[in-house]
C-alpha cells in the first residue's frame, strides 16, 4: 500500500523500533521510586473539580461542534483517552441551579494544556441546544473529571485495535485515534464509523488526513441501513458480522472499543462472537457498570489515594526549596488541590444551608417495609424502609418501591443524586457528585450505605 504524502521517516523508524504503545506518563511514573514533582501532574489518577474557560469553538459537522477549553488554574488536564467530564451548564442563568451533563473528551491527553469536548446538537435537547447557541470563547464553566473506565491502556505491547463508532460515539474514539497518532510505537488501528447521512460524520477531514499521514490508521465509513446516495463511495449497511469480517478479517486478534447508541451497541455485542472476538477483548462505552469496569475503576481510585498523598508531600518539599529563590511565585498557592479525591471547594452560605425538612406524612399513612436495624424515611413516597448498614441504599429503595432514576449505578454518572435531610451515609463515589453538592445535603444512593437513620427527600 502506498500513500501520496510525505512521511517523516525518522518518526516511522522510531515507531518501528518502539514495541507497542506506551502513554507518556507511564514511563515517568515507573522510572522513579517516589513522586517526580511537576511531571506527575500528567498522571491521570482521579477526578477533581476545576473551572475551565472556552478558548475556541470548531464546527465539525452539520450538527456537531467541538468546544476547546483550558483550566483557569493553569494546570494541564490529565486524563486517559476515552474518558469523559461532568460539566455544569448554567442553562437557566447564573443564579439558578446548573444542569449537569457528561461529555466525552475528544482531544488527546498528550496535548493536555487545552482539551476539547464535542457536542452533537439535539433539537429536543435542553443542554446541547443551549451549548451550541451560547458557549463562546471566554465563557467559564465548572467541571469535574476525568471520569470513566473506557480508555486505552497505559501500556499495550501489541496495540492492535478495532474501533466501532456510531453517531456521537465517535467522540471518545477520536480521542484514542489522536492519541495513537501522537505517539511513537507499533500499532494497527481500524475504525468502522457509522453515520445517518453523509453530512453528519464528524472529524471527516481530520480522519482522512490521519489515514493518509499515519500508516497505522485505517478508516471505513458506512451509512447504515439506507439507500446509497449519489456520490457516496463508502459502505452502506448496519453493523453486522459480515461487515466486521470484511473490514477487519483479523478482528479476533484485536482489542475492540465500541461506542454509540444503545441499539447499535447491542448489535455490536451480538456480532463480535460470530467473528471470534472473546468478551475479554471487548470494551463498550455505556453506563451499565459491569464487573470488569468496577474492578478497574476501584483499582485506579485506590492507587490514586496513595499516590495523591505522596504527591502532596512532594509539592510541600518543592515549595520549601523554591520559596527562598522565587519570592514572586507561591507554588503552594497555585498548585491544584491534589490531596483528596473529593477536593474542598468554596461553598456559599445559601448552598450550604440545611435543606428545610418537609413535614412527615400524617400518622397511619406511612408504610413500613423491610427488617433492618436502621430506618430510611422517604418523605414524598410516604414510605419507611428498614435497612441494615451493609445494604446498598439504592437497591433497598428500589426493592421497596421507591422510584429513583439511575444509570451507571457505580457513582460515576450522578443520575441518582438525591437530597438527604437527616442522618449520615457512607458514600464511595467515583466522580459523580461535587463537594458543594455534598455540603448541601445531596448524595448518591447507588454507592452509599446508611450509617444512621435517614430522612430522604424522595
Amino acid at each position: 500500500m502506498t500513500f501520496d504524502v510525505d512521511v517523516d521517516r525518522g518518526a516511522v523508524s522510531l515507531a518501528l523500533r518502539t514495541r507497542g504503545l506506551e502513554m507518556p506518563w507511564n514511563r515517568v511514573l515507573a522510572a522513579v521510586a517516589g513522586p517526580a514533582h511537576a511531571a506527575t501532574a500528567l498522571g491521570p489518577w482521579y477526578p477533581e473539580e476545576f473551572q475551565a474557560e472556552c478558548v475556541e469553538t470548531i464546527p465539525e459537522s452539520q450538527d456537531c461542534t467541538t468546544f476547546v477549553f483550558r483550566r483557569l488554574d493553569g494546570a494541564p488536564l490529565a486524563f486517559r483517552a476515552g474518558q469523559y467530564l461532568n460539566i455544569d451548564f448554567p442553562v437557566d442563568g447564573e443564579d439558578a441551579e446548573p444542569v449537569s451533563r457528561s461529555y466525552s473528551l475528544s482531544s488527546a491527553p498528550t496535548s493536555p494544556w487545552t482539551f476539547a469536548v464535542t457536542v452533537r446538537r439535539d433539537p429536543a435537547g435542553r443542554v446541547s441546544s443551549w451549548a451550541h447557541a451560547t458557549i463562546r470563547p471566554g465563557m467559564i464553566l465548572d467541571m469535574l473529571g476525568p471520569v470513566g473506565a473506557f480508555h486505552l491502556p497505559d501500556y499495550d505491547r501489541r496495540a492492535r485495535y478495532l474501533f466501532l463508532a456510531a453517531g456521537s460515539g465517535i467522540t471518545p474514539i477520536m480521542s484514542m485515534i489522536r492519541t495513537i497518532h501522537s505517539l511513537p510505537g507499533q500499532a494497527d488501528v481500524c475504525l468502522l464509523y457509522h453515520g445517518s447521512s453523509p453530512d453528519r460524520f464528524a472529524f471527516v477531514d481530520e480522519l482522512d488526513f490521519l489515514e493518509k499521514a499515519d500508516f497505522r490508521i485505517r478508516v471505513v465509513y458506512s451509512l447504515g441501513d439506507r439507500e446509497r446516495p449519489e456520490g457516496w463511495g463508502a459502505r452502506v449497511g448496519r453493523i453486522s458480522a459480515e461487515m466486521i469480517d470484511a473490514v477487519a478479517p483479523d478482528a479476533n486478534g484485536r482489542q475492540v472499543y465500541a461506542c454509540g447508541p444503545q441499539g447499535y451497541l447491542e448489535q455490536v455485542l451480538d456480532c463480535l462472537p460470530a467473528v471470534g472476538v472473546d468478551d475479554t477483548s471487548v470494551f463498550v462505552e455505556n453506563f451499565t457498570g459491569d464487573s470488569a469496569t468496577r474492578r478497574e475503576y476501584a483499582a485506579e481510585l485506590a492507587a490514586a489515594t496513595e499516590f495523591a498523598e505522596d504527591l502532596q508531600v512532594a509539592a510541600e518539599e518543592s515549595t520549601e526549596h523554591q520559596g527562598a529563590v522565587l519570592d514572586v511565585y507561591d507554588l503552594a498557592a497555585d498548585l491544584p488541590e491534589l490531596a483528596h479525591v473529593e477536593p474542598t471547594v468554596a461553598v456559599d452560605a445559601e448552598a450550604s444551608a440545611p435543606v428545610p425538612r418537609t413535614p412527615d406524612a400524617p400518622e397511619g399513612e406511612r408504610r413500613v417495609v423491610g427488617a433492618g436495624a436502621l430506618t430510611m424515611s422517604f418523605l414524598r413516597s410516604g414510605l419507611d424502609v428498614r435497612i441494615d448498614p451493609e445494604q446498598n441504599i439504592l437497591q433497598a429503595a428500589r426493592a421497596s418501591g421507591v422510584r429513583i432514576g439511575a444509570n451507571c449505578q457505580e457513582g460515576m454518572c450522578g443520575s441518582c443524586k438525591i437530597v438527604k435531610l437527616e442522618g449520615d451515609v457512607d458514600m464511595h463515589h467515583q466522580g459523580g457528585i461535587r463537594a458543594r453538592e455534598i455540603a448541601a445535603g445531596k448524595f448518591l444512593p447507588c454507592c452509599s450505605t446508611a450509617v444512621t437513620d435517614l430522612v430522604i427527600d424522595a
